[in-house]
């Protein structure tokens, strides 16, 4: 299995009920440990982390690498614009991407 990256979408191959997630659940990486564990974080349909945890790769298994890196590119090229900004304006750009999830959402 090819190992996950920062950001990419992965599914859990076996429940967690210590974090009451079951089998299939996905989360992002948000952290890449040395010893070879994944910072996960699985959240909600409205962004809402639901567990933080470290897991092991055996646990998971990688979603759509192509998705996850394109996406990861987006985020570094949105990242850089909103860094660029004032307070103001970036508060704006926050508000306009939580307007865009909710009519996705819908």
């Amino acid at each position: 299995m090819n190992k996950p990256d920062l950001f990419d979408v992965v599914e859990l191959r076996e429940d967690l009920p210590e974090f009451d997630l079951k089998r299939g659940a996905q989360g992002t990486i948000v952290e890449c440990y040395s010893d070879g564990e994944y910072e996960v974080e699985f959240a909600d349909e409205d962004g809402q982390t639901l567990a933080l945890c470290a897991l092991p790769l055996q646990k998971l298994t990688a979603l759509s690498p192509s998705a996850a890196h394109q996406k990861k590119q987006i985020m570094r090229q949105l990242f850089s614009v909103v860094n660029e900004l004032d307070e103001e304006r970036a508060q704006k750009v926050l508000s306009f991407a939580d307007t865009l999830r909710e009519r996705q959402a819908a």
